[in-house]
C-alpha cells in the first residue's frame, strides 16, 4: 500500500530533499529572499503549488505546468514551442501579485553540468529551433560559437521556458534559482561566493552576463544546515509505522 500524503518522506538527499524540506516546514526561509529578489513587499504572500506533502511531493513539466498556475497560454502553444517530456520542475509557486515562480534548485556545484538533449528527431529538431531563436533574442552574439543544447542545456532550457512564458505570452513569470549551501549530504558549498563563482562562469560562456530577462531570472541562497535539522524534526514526530512504509 502506497503512502498517505501526511507520511510521505522527504527526498533521501540532494536539493530535492532541501527544498521539500524548506517548502514543508519552513517556507519562510524561500519567502523572504525571494521577495527581496522580485522587489515585492512584505505583505505580499506567496503560495507554493509544488512540491507539496498533501501531492507527495510530486514535480510538474509540461502543460501540467500551466494547468497547475491555472494560466492560458495566449499568443503561443507549448507543443510548437517544445515537445513533450520538457523542464521538470523542482518547484512552482504563485504571488498575490499574480506573478507565477519557475523553481530550480541545486545543492552542489556538479549539479550545474548538464549532458546535452538526448532527444530524438522530430523533438529534437524543435527542440533546437526554440533554443536558437532564444539564444538569437538574449544573447546574440553567441550564436554560431556556443551550443546551448551542450552542457549547460539545463540551464539555457530552463532560460527558454522563461521566455516562452514572459516574452512569447506575456505571463508575468519568473525563474527563481535556489542555491542552498551547507548541503553537506552530497559535499555542497558551504559559502554564498562559491555558487556566485560557477555561476559567473556558467553566463559569461553562454554569453548571458546581461539580458533583457535578466531581470526575471534570480538567484537566492539558502543554508541548508537549519533545514537538516527541521528533517529530523518532522522524522521523528511520525508514527512508527508510518515512517517505516516505503
Amino acid at each position: 500500500m502506497p503512502p498517505s500524503p501526511s507520511a510521505r518522506q522527504f527526498a533521501s538527499k540532494g536539493s530535492q530533499r532541501w527544498l521539500q524540506v524548506a517548502v514543508d516546514r519552513a517556507p519562510e526561509l524561500l519567502d523572504t529572499p525571494i521577495k527581496s529578489a522580485l522587489k515585492l513587499s512584505a505583505s505580499t504572500q506567496i503560495e507554493w503549488l509544488s512540491p507539496l506533502r498533501t501531492e507527495r511531493f510530486v514535480e510538474y513539466r509540461d502543460s501540467a505546468t500551466f494547468t497547475r498556475f491555472n494560466v492560458a497560454l495566449p499568443k503561443r502553444s507549448l507543443p510548437d514551442f517544445w515537445p513533450s517530456g520538457g523542464p521538470m520542475w523542482d518547484g512552482l509557486a504563485k504571488t498575490s501579485t499574480s506573478d507565477y515562480l519557475l523553481v530550480e534548485a541545486k545543492a552542489h556545484i556538479p549539479e550545474i553540468v548538464s549532458p546535452r538533449t538526448r532527444a530524438s528527431e522530430p523533438a529534437k529538431g524543435r527542440i533546437l529551433k526554440s533554443i536558437r531563436e532564444v539564444q538569437q533574442d538574449l544573447a546574440p552574439k553567441s550564436v554560431g560559437s556556443v551550443d546551448w543544447t551542450n552542457t549547460f542545456y539545463q540551464y539555457t532550457n530552463r532560460i527558454a521556458h522563461l521566455h516562452f512564458l514572459r516574452q512569447q505570452n506575456g505571463i508575468r513569470a519568473h525563474l527563481v534559482n535556489v542555491y542552498f549551501t551547507n548541503a553537506t549530504d552530497v559535499g555542497g558549498p558551504t559559502e554564498q561566493k562559491e555558487w556566485e563563482a560557477a555561476i559567473k562562469v556558467v553566463e559569461c560562456y553562454l554569453g548571458l552576463g546581461r539580458h533583457k530577462l535578466g531581470k526575471f531570472s534570480h538567484k537566492i541562497f539558502v543554508d541548508a544546515a537549519p533545514l537538516a535539522a527541521l528533517a529530523d524534526e518532522a522524522a521523528s514526530s511520525q508514527p512508527a509505522s508510518a515512517a517505516q512504509v516505503s
